[in-house]
């Protein structure tokens, strides 16, 4: 099954001192491209987290953020009173105010408070894994179910473009026979007496120029083939990427050699589908 690079999801953790909120949001991009953002105190297991989201997300360009929000009596910074308290004996020698106010000052001076290096519990890294991990579990659920929107539209495209190699290879016989006519009749224009074998000959050569047998039928190959592909367990949105490259070639070729104004129309509407292929392609995981 496809998926898509777009996606979120988020977990909660209530722990006895704090509250931690995980959060991976993902968009479509060429590789893997993450940015974490997390507290100091966390980076230690950094490489760890980036390996697991690697493994699950493979592409796209991923925002992840651990926030950390304090909700007992435990924190790591603490005032430092004896300084405050100099600080504040010193501002009472420079402005004369009142206690609240030179505390409020002194506070927001330098080592005023200090912030304790906290160490990693690793109970509590345990319960912040399966937290990721069930952020990573929505996000994938997410990106399917784009995925799942996505294989429809692609379904719809792939049938039209079926449908419309269908008319040109209805309209290919009056093609050719329109293309022997105005031969003939150029010919009867200028009123030159030619060589029948020879013109026969010079016919045949100038209608195999303009033959897409090899063309139509490779089209529909790619158009099986590009189905095949959307059908698999894996999500290969570069795979598809490469079978949507070989559709536009037999296209484009198809619309070189036609040489007849209805099956120009024809090919114009299948370059519009194929175009609209490659931009949802840009998300295909």
């Amino acid at each position: 099954m496809i998926q898509s690079m777009t996606g979120y999801g988020k977990s909660v953790l209530q722990l006895p001192t704090k509250k931690i909120s995980i959060e991976l949001k993902s968009l479509n991009s060429k590789s893997l491209d993450l940015n974490a953002r997390m507290p100091s105190m966390y980076r230690a297991k950094e490489l760890e987290i980036r390996k697991l989201i690697a493994k699950h997300l493979g592409r796209g360009k991923v925002d992840f953020s651990l926030f950390v929000e304090i909700t007992g009596e435990d924190t790591s910074s603490k005032i430092n009173k004896t300084v405050v308290n100099e600080y504040i004996k010193q501002l009472k020698e420079v402005v004369d105010g009142d206690t609240t106010e030179l505390l409020k000052m002194a506070i927001r001076l330098p080592d005023a408070v200090t912030t304790e290096r906290e160490e990693i519990d690793e109970e509590e890294w345990s319960l912040i894994s399966n937290g990721i991990n069930e952020a990573i579990t929505k996000i994938v659920g997410y990106r399917k179910d784009e995925g799942k929107i996505l294989k429809q539209d692609f379904i719809d495209r792939i049938a039209s473009l079926k449908g419309l190699l269908k008319e040109v290879i209805t309209m290919d016989p009056d093609r050719i026979e329109g293309v022997r006519a105005r031969l003939e009749k150029g010919i009867a224009d200028i009123k030159e007496k030619v060589d029948e074998n020879r013109f026969e000959q010079e016919l045949v050569y100038y209608i195999e120029k303009f033959d897409i047998t090899e063309e139509k039928v490779r089209l529909d190959n790619h158009l099986d083939y590009f189905t095949q592909t959307l059908n698999s367990d894996d999500s290969n949105g570069k795979k598809l990427g490469f079978i949507s490259q070989e559709i536009g070639r037999e296209i484009n070729t198809i619309g070189s050699k036609s040489n007849y104004a209805p099956m120009q129309k024809l090919v114009v509407q299948m370059k519009d589908e194929l175009e609209k292929i490659k931009e949802q392609m840009l998300n295909v995981l």
